[in-house]
């Protein structure tokens, strides 16, 4: 007979003694009344050796002696995971050489009593179950735009909803920062805390991509479940996917760019919930996209008139996920007595880019161009990227700058007016701030996050997770933002 992992969609040949048990086939059972197994199930003598403080789910659900997904079972008691419950499986193994005999199938959510073999039906487990599949109500997920709430973990750490520590297993804050910031933003959550928004995805066959989106759901729903056990959360589900999904450019075991690691994230879920029709939108380019104009044009070499079709302006319309905001160099030698003074500019001095008057340049290998920037539709969330790194043939650079900003600022004076006159509001108020500390191969990534519902600023790094007041946000080194527009309301904030 064949086996079919309904989640992956692996199909399994099993021999003649692999006896892989799962609930929805017959097997032999004792020989007891109906009414005998039914008392059983809802007295089942085992529930007191629960121990909910070990439970952990965030690990990838295969069994950890096969390393087979099909028919998992996590016990209750140690919280190892085994496959399958029938004789000669190894939960049924575990259950008779450890005296561990309560189990949940992973995939299912129902509990087992082992050796016995039958059905637990108790209440008491329901708890343990929403932490391994937390699920919301559509009244539960637009009550998290104005309504915060303090949880408190089994170890009695309090911590608010949506704010816990992710797991750094090795080198993965670069995305973790990325990760945590995306769950906070309202369009992005409320769709993926609703599992049924993206379950029926169609992808062309042989697309590995689903497993990105179905891990990045999982990861939101857990961020903000108010029942977790712990007060941080491990993402190594999501990370996996992550490495196979982008064919191990992004790994967890090297430190990376999150600019990179954002762009890919971003296309990437956009194209996988599109079913990789690129012209369909999404949630992501509904959310994070905006327009520009960019004009264009070619500089002739020094001696030579700029005559010629070759150096007329050309304007090309194209869409964005980002700016990127180019720093000024920093100085190569200080006077006496500035060894300890940092370079600092103005926001406002970066995003002069985007005004339709500044020319920047690009050189190519053959050619040097000036081009400006002109904003035609501004994105719901605009994310700023703040160009901190040069990297040569020999080395990574870092641009020490500080960006002076304010919580909030008002973009209008950076387009034209017909742009800012389709919109109630152009400003946009803050709502992460992802920041790097340190040398540009050793350093750390942390986000400064806002909670709108308490008020409230919190300095994220990996499991460390701080309060923080308004006045330190600014003297950080500021490398990656996200900034939401003034003007969604409550009721426009998912739409």
């Amino acid at each position: 007979s064949s086996g079919i992992n309904a989640e992956y969609g692996v199909k399994r040949e099993y021999n003649s003694d692999d006896d892989y048990v799962d609930e929805e086939e017959d097997e032999k059972k004792p020989a007891i009344s109906v009414q005998e197994r039914e008392w059983k199930s809802k007295h089942c003598p085992y529930l007191d050796t629960i121990q909910r403080s070990i439970l952990d789910f965030d690990f990838e659900k295969v069994c950890s002696i096969s390393l087979s997904n099909l028919n998992v079972y996590a016990c209750l008691v140690c919280g190892k995971y085994f496959q399958g419950r029938g004789k000669n499986t190894h939960a049924y193994t575990h259950s008779v050489h450890d005296d561990h005999h309560v189990f949940l199938n992973l995939h299912t959510l129902k509990s087992y009593c082992l050796p016995d073999n039958y059905e637990i039906i108790d209440a008491t487990l329901e708890d343990i179950k929403y932490v391994l599949k937390p699920t919301f109500t559509k009244e539960e997920i637009k009550s998290l735009r104005h309504a915060h709430k303090i949880c408190r973990a089994l170890d009695g750490t309090s911590y608010y909803q949506g704010i816990q520590g992710l797991n750094n297993i090795k080198a993965n804050d670069y995305m973790n920062v990325i990760l945590i910031s995306l769950c906070h933003v309202t369009p992005v959550r409320e769709f993926f805390l609703e599992e049924s928004s993206y379950s029926k995805i169609k992808l062309p066959p042989g697309s590995i991509m689903f497993p990105l989106v179905q891990r990045f759901g999982d990861l939101v729903r857990k961020l903000w479940n108010p029942r977790n056990f712990r007060s941080h959360i491990s993402p190594h589900e999501m990370l996996q996917a992550v490495v196979i999904c982008s064919k191990k450019k992004f790994q967890f075991t090297k430190q990376g760019d999150p600019i990179p690691f954002l762009s890919w994230l971003l296309n990437s879920l956009h194209y996988t919930l599109t079913g990789a029709k690129i012209k369909r939108s999404s949630v992501i380019f509904d959310t994070f996209q905006g327009e520009m104009i960019v004009h264009s044009r070619k500089v002739p070499p020094p001696g030579e008139a700029a005559v010629g079709e070759q150096y007329r302006t050309n304007s090309t319309t194209t869409s964005f996920l980002y700016l990127t905001l180019d720093l000024p160099a920093s100085p190569l030698f200080t006077e006496d007595g500035d060894h300890n003074i940092i370079p600092q500019v103005p926001i406002y001095k970066l995003l002069e880019k985007y005004n339709n008057m500044t020319e920047v340049e690009y050189k190519t290998y053959d050619a040097t161009y000036l081009k400006k920037f002109e904003i035609t539709r501004l994105p719901k969330y605009l994310i700023l990227a703040i160009k901190r790194f040069t990297e040569n043939r020999f080395f990574i650079e870092k641009n020490p700058t500080i960006v002076n900003f304010p919580i909030s600022f008002d973009i209008a004076e950076f387009i034209e007016t017909r742009v800012s006159d389709q919109y109630s509001s152009t400003e946009y108020n803050l709502l992460s701030n992802i920041c790097h500390d340190g040398t540009p191969t050793t350093g750390t990534y942390s986000t400064h996050l806002h909670l709108s519902s308490a008020s409230q600023w919190f300095d994220v790094q990996d499991l460390h997770v701080t309060k923080l007041q308004p006045q330190m946000i600014t003297l950080s080194e500021s490398y990656i933002q996200i900034y939401e527009r003034a003007d969604l309301s409550d009721d426009s904030k998912g739409s």
